[in-house]
């Protein structure tokens, strides 16, 4: 496994394009020069022994140094064995709304935002607990399975959006039916739902599916986004908002948050409802209720020891440099005797 130890160096990686474009800007600027002083013909008869290729293959010979300095600098590590772990917790399965009504923004940044936001938190405030993702709109699909990787969880979190799923709708009965799959009937730990969504489902028959989970032992906690006032849905390009949603009547749409469903799903999924709003609130009933809940053992295997792997970099590095130094930018005499693109006159021509 690899491990970037230190990623915000990776900006340093900029400056390779600064120096490209500064070559680029002195190799016209001197283009442009000798050609006022004297025809390009003449020139090669002034300095026949100057090389085009060279300062060139220079340039690319200290941008590749700079690569290697910098992710010398990131330090990257592998994971050189893994180890079986024993640990104590639950499994718990995000469900987050990714329909286009969870755009809206009548909760900061926007419902969506906000959803990402919350389950972020909920992560961070987790000791040893496995966690799953799914993603689901008029349909439901998975982000994330069963895994005890947060760093990799919260990364596949920030990247849904509301185009992961063609079907649009708040198919909320999908999400459940996908999620019992979730979890290992071997491993028999305590088995949590959390449902993050403004509510609009139009999938029916939620009180059976809920029943169903109910069942097989999960539960179910929803968590509503949104406003019972409501908001529109902004249709934005470059992050720029260029008009709102309309219905097929050209009005524009209002979505509002129906805490109804929200709360009735929790309430027969043995679960509670929460409004996530209040950040902290939701993360003070989420801790509690994970607490009351029993933890079973299982086991997991994760990376016990890793190896740095900057040094190599920093040789290579070296190595570029010193390459750089000793290429002179004249042209090699062997190579220029190989006459590659047949650059000598034939003297004994009539």
């Amino acid at each position: 496994m690899l491990v970037l130890e230190e990623k915000i160096y990776f900006w340093l990686l900029a400056v390779i394009p600064v120096v490209l474009l500064l070559y680029a800007a002195q190799v016209i600027w001197k283009r442009k020069t000798q050609k006022k002083f004297a025809e390009r013909s003449f020139l090669d008869q002034l300095s026949p022994n100057r090389s085009v290729f060279k300062p060139l293959l220079k340039v690319i010979l200290l941008s590749l140094a700079l690569a290697c300095f910098v992710i010398a600098l990131v330090n990257p590590k592998i994971g050189s064995k893994t180890e079986t772990l024993k640990r104590e917790g639950v499994d718990v399965v995000f469900a987050v709304d990714v329909s286009k009504s969870m755009l809206a923004e009548d909760i900061a940044p926007n419902r969506l935002e906000k959803s990402k936001q919350l389950v972020t938190q909920i992560i961070n405030n987790l000791a040893s607990d496995r966690i799953g993702i799914i993603a689901y709109a008029g349909s439901a699909f998975p982000q994330l399975p069963i895994t005890t990787d947060y760093g990799s969880a919260k990364l596949f979190l920030q990247s849904m959006n509301t185009d992961m799923v063609s079907s649009q709708g708040t198919a909320i009965g999908e999400a459940i039916k996908l999620a019992e799959t979730y979890y290992d009937d071997e491993s028999q730990t305590s088995r949590v739902l959390f449902i993050l969504s403004d509510g609009e489902d139009h999938g029916g028959e939620i009180e059976e599916v809920v029943e169903n989970a109910k069942e097989k032992g999960i539960r179910i906690f929803t968590i509503g986004l949104g406003t019972e006032k409501g908001g529109t849905i902004p249709i934005k390009r470059n992050g720029v908002t260029q008009s709102y949603k309309k219905d097929n009547n050209g009005e524009t749409v209002i979505t509002r948050m129906d805490p109804s469903t929200l709360e009735l799903i929790a309430k027969n999924g043995d679960g509670i409802y929460m409004n996530g709003a209040n950040t902290q609130e939701v993360l003070d009933k989420v801790t509690e209720a994970l607490d009351s809940l029993e933890k079973t053992e299982f086991e997991t295997k994760q990376f016990a020891a890793y190896k740095d792997q900057f040094q190599w970099f920093i040789a290579f590095g070296i190595l570029f440099i010193v390459l750089d130094v000793f290429l002179l930018e004249r042209k090699t005499a062997w190579v220029t005797q190989l006459n590659l693109f047949n650059e000598k006159k034939d003297n004994h021509a009539d």
